[in-house]
């Protein structure tokens, strides 16, 4: 028995130790795991977040050319009505496509921005689709997807811990569209392209 008693705490340093590893060992598979799905799911929003930017940017730009004869100063391709309400149509699907996966992966912030987007590009739509009259300038509503654009990309970068600054290019086009009214050469950017 006193040998017994003499080896005792050793038995219990070695037992110890194992229920230790063992511990150790499974919170660090369990961290492990928790990384491994945040990293899957944050490629997923991004994803959600890239298509769904794709959808409203060709949308956009059928109805930009849908509107072309608005803009006097406008680089874009003018496109027959008939052509055009046609693509619309498609982009319209797709759009409401990967509204699906941007409502389930996006976060709220993220999501509203969308909105915010999507219902800018609406009103040029509406333009394009003749449902409304023409406003003599529609710089305004041009400015005001630029803006909403600005705003879903802060909002996504901000989702997907993204950083280096800001990206914003409302105020930069809209400088550009200033300076196209004075000297359409000297324009860096084309306020009707992004």
């Amino acid at each position: 028995m006193s040998t017994f008693l003499s080896q005792l705490p050793a038995l219990l340093g070695v037992l110890v130790g194992t229920l230790g590893t063992i511990l150790a060992t499974s919170l660090a598979d369990r961290a492990r795991w928790r990384r491994s799905q945040n990293v899957r799911w944050d490629e997923r929003r991004l994803d959600a977040y890239v298509d769904y930017a794709h959808a409203l940017k060709e949308s956009y730009a059928v109805a930009l050319r849908m509107t072309a004869h608005l803009r006097p100063d406008s680089h874009s391709h003018p496109i027959a009505q008939d052509e055009g309400l046609a693509r619309l149509a498609e982009s319209d699907a797709r759009r409401t496509i990967v509204w699906e996966n941007l409502l389930l992966l996006g976060d709220e912030p993220t999501v509203v921005a969308a909105a915010d987007w999507r219902d800018a590009i609406w009103q040029v739509e509406r333009l394009a689709r003749r449902i409304v009259e023409a406003p003599k300038d529609i710089s305004a509503q041009l400015a005001r997807v630029n803006e909403a654009r600005d705003g879903y990309y802060r909002a996504a970068r901000q989702s997907l811990g993204v950083r280096g600054g800001s990206v914003e290019q409302s105020a930069a086009l809209r400088q550009a569209l200033a300076s196209r009214t004075t000297a359409p050469a000297d324009a860096a950017l084309r306020a009707d392209e992004v």
